[in-house]
């Protein structure tokens, strides 16, 4: 059983991950490179993080799930379709050696305030109905926008905030430059 210390501006806490706990991941900025201003539209545009591959493999050993939670507006835009976005998270999967246990998305825009979109809890929620033994008072969300960490904080969550720079405006309960980085501190 690891002891997980984390501290952000206004307390110490202590939590212990084992296998009963959920890893949910963001998937562009923490898994994948983000395109500023765009959008990945199919695998060739998929391009790793440097060591997520490593990361990854270093969270299944700690985490009984790790589930991605990823919004997709440019299904709503048009720019792509539901085919394009499955044969990237095919790509996603098998290039992490199938370590993800399934992949949530959706699909609506910013400006539809959709109850799957994140900060909306909606994904989550399906996670639980495919995995009813999901505790969210044991789940850490890895995100690196306000957006993910204000999912995770609504359902209950640890947060980890995934920058290179912080953020005065995101509070996290954990920040970190990568997902790499974070998993380090599970060893």
């Amino acid at each position: 059983m690891l002891h997980f210390y984390a501290m952000n501006t206004t307390n110490l806490f202590l939590f212990e991950v084992n296998a009963s706990w959920t890893l949910f991941l963001d998937r562009d900025g923490v898994i994948n490179q983000r395109i500023v201003d765009g959008y990945v539209r199919n695998k060739e545009e998929f391009i790793f993080i440097d060591h997520v591959k490593e990361a990854i493999e270093i969270c299944k050993k700690r985490f009984g799930k790790i589930i991605v939670v990823t919004n997709q507006q440019g299904i709503g835009k048009g720019l792509m379709n539901e085919e394009d976005l499955q044969q990237v998270h095919d790509f996603m999967c098998n290039g992490l050696d199938n370590a993800i246990d399934k992949v949530y998305y959706s699909p609506f825009m910013a400006s539809e305030n959709h109850p799957s979109r994140k900060p909306n809890g909606g994904m989550a929620l399906r996670a639980k109905c495919d995995f009813p033994d999901i505790d969210f008072k044991k789940s850490i969300m890895v995100g690196d926008s306000y957006t993910d960490i204000l999912f995770g904080q609504k359902l209950g969550m640890k947060t980890v905030y995934i920058s290179e720079t912080p953020h005065e405006n995101i509070v996290a309960d954990m920040y970190c430059a990568s997902l790499y980085a974070f998993a380090l501190t599970l060893k």
